[in-house]
């Protein structure tokens, strides 16, 4: 059956970018995680809640004192994915300059990505079970770990009643929600979206998970030199946690009330690749696909692009099919990063935290370093920035992610007027 008109679009308006909040290794608020990325020096370290494992390390969110920040009662409610939302998403409310009291509840609407929810308090419970005293499972473990709770609990926080939900789309989610957010602006259905991504990925279950799957860097003697994208010696990906959520409006909405945005979200382009279940396409066709449906969106051409903020988790097959992708879709791939390095993989936080990057790569002109580039494959032919931050002039930008069951997502953005 041939479509009509297949393959073709129009450039639609970009959104606007007015408010960001950040929680990520690397630190938690924006000034102080923008200055950990343009550090670019690895956040891994042993993990005392992995002991045991065949892994044992991780990228962790520092110094989260959650009791002090949300209050005892709140803080107890909540799983680690879902404080990194809630905390995200009221620092890039404040950011925006917004006071949730005077908006229109209705209108403003919720999507964040979530890769899994989480596992954190579930070990107790099944313990528990084991032992046939099923009256003693605590009656909070179901709605504190279930993944709608990061866009839920945001929700309750800031009186937004207006459509919530939670994208998984594996390490994509994040990515994919600020997509859809950006459709509901644009549709008319939202006024403003607050949208992100949030996950912990270093719980003992999806630790081991990943470890069997040998997608874990087994680097245990030097866990600070693990994550390594694009370099010769990758050998898998480095557990991480972390949220950004991304206050987005319509650009004449953001003019009516004298914002300054950080950035533009100027398209959106997903694709699958339909080739395997974890594996992504060696040549890195479905990515490319995405690559080049954001760019339609947004009315740029291969050319108009500035720097990519890559998925590059720094796994063998991953990061060479993103090479791959890249070179499909532009004559000389312009300059890469890929924060992982850093940060490690915050699985459906990952695409949020990477896009929040991205604007804020814009609003400085300065490309955060990969971290941990030694000696970069011979087989990846990528500018890639590594050792210190790069001055450059910037007027649009990718970010891309990617994930288990060829799910594939990127967001193109620009630098604000």
């Amino acid at each position: 059956m041939q479509l009509v008109n297949a393959g073709q679009a129009t450039r639609r308006a970009p959104v606007a970018v007015t408010g960001l909040g950040l929680v990520t290794p690397a630190g938690v608020g924006q000034a102080a995680a923008w200055e950990g990325l343009c550090a670019g020096t690895s956040t891994a370290t042993a993990d005392p809640g992995l002991d045991g494992l065949p892994v044992a390390f991780s990228c962790q969110v520092p110094d989260l004192d959650a009791p002090r920040l949300l209050g005892h009662r709140l803080s107890r409610r909540l799983d680690r994915f879902t404080t990194f939302a809630l905390l995200a998403a009221r620092e890039a409310v404040a950011d925006a300059g917004l006071t949730p009291g005077d908006w229109d509840g209705p209108r403003i609407g919720i999507v964040m990505g979530v890769g899994t929810g989480s596992m954190q308090g579930w070990q107790a419970e099944f313990d528990r079970l084991a032992a046939r005293v099923p009256d003693r499972v605590s009656p909070l473990a179901l709605p504190r770990s279930v993944p709608n709770m990061a866009a839920a609990e945001i929700a309750l926080d800031l009186g937004a009643t207006g459509p919530n939900l939670v994208v998984s789309t594996a390490c994509a989610s994040g990515t994919s929600a600020i997509g859809l957010a950006r459709e509901l602006l644009l549709s008319g259905a939202c006024d403003l979206v607050l949208a992100g991504g949030s996950e912990s990925a270093r719980l003992p279950m999806t630790a081991a998970c990943f470890a069997q799957m040998r997608a874990l860097s087994r680097r245990a003697d030097a866990p600070h030199e693990a994550s390594r994208p694009f370099d010769r010696d990758r050998d898998g990906f480095v557990l991480g946690e972390g949220a950004a959520v991304l206050v987005l409006e319509r650009t004449a909405d953001a003019r009516a009330r004298a914002a300054r945005p950080t950035a533009l979200v100027a398209g959106y382009g997903a694709s699958c690749d339909a080739h395997h279940f974890t594996s992504p396409h060696p040549g890195g066709d479905g990515a490319a696909r995405a690559i080049r449906s954001a760019l339609l969106d947004a009315g740029l051409a291969p050319e108009d692009v500035d720097h990519v903020n890559a998925h590059g988790t720094s796994t063998p097959q991953g990061d060479l099919a993103e090479h791959n992708a890249l070179h499909q879709v532009f004559h000389r791939p312009p300059p890469v990063t890929a924060v992982k390095g850093t940060i490690g993989h915050a699985i459906g936080g990952a695409g949020a935290i990477e896009a929040a990057c991205t604007a804020l790569t814009l609003r400085h002109q300065l490309i955060p370093p990969t971290a941990n580039l030694h000696t970069q494959d011979p087989a990846i032919d990528l500018d890639v920035v590594a050792k210190s931050p790069r001055p450059t002039p910037m007027r649009a930008a990718i970010s891309s992610s990617f994930g288990f069951g060829g799910q594939n997502a990127v967001l193109a953005l620009t630098a604000a007027e």
